[in-house]
């Protein structure tokens, strides 16, 4: 590699950003964060306080608790990734749930969690070689990213793949609540005030609906590389 640059991936919930993310980071010895773990871990803090729940939400009690929210990234080399700890505690799995899924976009619209957490993001790629993946990555956290990718792929291929993925962690979800949840960030994500989800006018757009996982690591190595050659 010629010089280190930052990868900004941005795609809908469960287009495998994160899986993707994670290939590369580990192939160019790349630091990887997870955004969406971020918020994830608000969504989590927020349900834990009584801030959120489906019928309700505090914004105010959250906003005024922001200062008492510590994230992290501690590296599991077991995992070969940094997992999500929140005030000192891995909060990892809980935040994969269904129900973190069903109110993160919600967390996620609000401009003041949004601030605190694109500015943790921004000082964490300072010195660049890292790969992050999220809503906003490529158009509000990195706009000056080298290489910028929009993961996309329908709405039932994203489903099926997050059904797998919580039945197989024994969760008991239906495939029809999967998709109902898939469909509903997608319209929150992509129709909020603040950040919402579009692909950046200098993104490379993917659609994995039918590549495997080797077959899009491939496509986006040669991408990197041609990126750093730049």
């Amino acid at each position: 590699m010629d010089k280190k640059i930052t990868i900004a991936i941005d795609g809908f919930s469960s287009t495998g950003k994160s899986t993707l993310a994670k290939q590369i980071a580990a192939h160019l010895g790349y630091v990887y964060v997870d955004s969406g773990a971020m918020y994830r871990a608000v969504t989590l803090y927020a349900m834990e306080n009584g801030f959120v729940s489906p019928t309700h939400l505090d914004k105010e009690g959250l906003v005024s608790s922001l200062p008492d929210i510590k994230l992290e990234f501690h590296f599991n080399p077991e995992a070969g990734f940094g997992e999500m700890y929140l005030n000192g505690q891995n909060v990892e799995k809980k935040i994969r749930t269904l129900e973190v899924s069903g109110l993160v976009s919600r967390i996620a619209e609000i401009s003041e969690v949004r601030a605190k957490l694109v500015e943790q993001q921004q000082h964490m790629g300072e010195n660049k070689g890292v790969v992050m993946d999220g809503r906003d990555i490529g158009t509000v956290v990195f706009p000056n990213a080298e290489l910028k990718l929009f993961m996309v792929a329908s709405a039932e291929t994203r489903a099926q793949r997050r059904f797998d993925e919580l039945t197989q962690k024994g969760e008991t979800v239906t495939f029809e609540a999967v998709l109902e949840n898939v469909q509903q960030r997608d319209h929150i994500d992509s129709n909020r005030e603040d950040s919402p989800l579009i692909q950046a006018v200098d993104a490379i757009a993917i659609d994995n609906s039918n590549l495997s996982r080797e077959e899009q690591f491939e496509l986006v190595l040669g991408l990197v590389n041609e990126a750093t050659q730049l």
